[in-house]
């Protein structure tokens, strides 16, 4: 038996409605794309454009040309050892393979400037050049590129060359990390789609909001109620 029909049935046509507009937002037909997509893809292409760290970064890894190092790496199999010797290479230094292992010898100012500029290749989404230099996928040096300065850190902190390592965690997550993320992603500023983003968010919370009443209405209708 319900305590206020009224309330009940005006809290079931909020909880329909809701999933009405859950039901339309699945839907393709934004761009092609369902709402999740396309907002997904509106902030990812927002958070895009201030994430470019490059200039800043390259200015701590200048610090280090002339600075020699020699670092012990362990790869995962001969193939991405050799693939991962091509990067050193590239950046001047020597790199010998020995199975999965491999001993490199080089300027780090030097090995990090080509790091980076493949990093900046891959942020303004000319992987083809990329690919180009190393023969291989992109995307694929890209990751090469995190493992392998992954496991330098970790040498040169056995090594106690600590600043060498922090400088080198900096490329890896400011650079490498996001290149590889927002790949193929267009930046835009917010203010191109600031009503966008303020209807997204004001939308966000009122849907939320809309659950919720329905849900409260359609228990109070029955004749639910919480008491102290």
């Amino acid at each position: 038996m319900l305590a206020n029909k009224k309330e009940f049935y005006g809290g079931f046509g909020l909880l329909v409605g809701f999933f009405v507009v859950l039901f339309i937002i699945f839907l393709p037909v934004f761009n092609g794309q369902n709402g999740m997509q396309y907002l997904d893809d509106l902030y990812n292409s927002i958070s895009k454009g201030s994430a470019y760290y490059i200039p800043k970064i390259k200015e701590e890894t200048d610090r280090f040309v002339g600075n020699t190092v020699s670092i012990t790496l362990e790869t995962k199999d001969e193939k991405q050892a050799q693939q991962i010797a091509m990067l050193f290479t590239k950046g001047g230094a020597t790199a010998d393979v020995s199975g999965a292992q491999l001993n490199v010898s080089g300027d780090l100012g030097e090995i990090l400037a080509n790091c980076l500029a493949d990093a900046d290749l891959m942020y303004h989404n000319d992987g083809a050049k990329v690919s180009g230099k190393y023969g291989y996928d992109e995307r694929q040096v890209l990751y090469n590129w995190w493992n392998a300065l992954k496991e330098a850190d970790k040498d040169l902190k056995k090594q106690k060359l600590f600043k060498e390592a922090n400088t080198v965690t900096s490329v890896v997550k400011k650079t490498v990390e996001a290149s590889y993320n927002y790949y193929k992603i267009e930046p835009q500023k917010i203010s191109d789609k600031l009503w966008v983003v303020i209807f997204s968010l004001v939308f966000y919370v009122s849907y939320t909001m809309w659950y919720g009443f329905a849900v409260l209405f359609m228990f109070e209708g029955w004749g639910l109620k919480l008491e102290h």
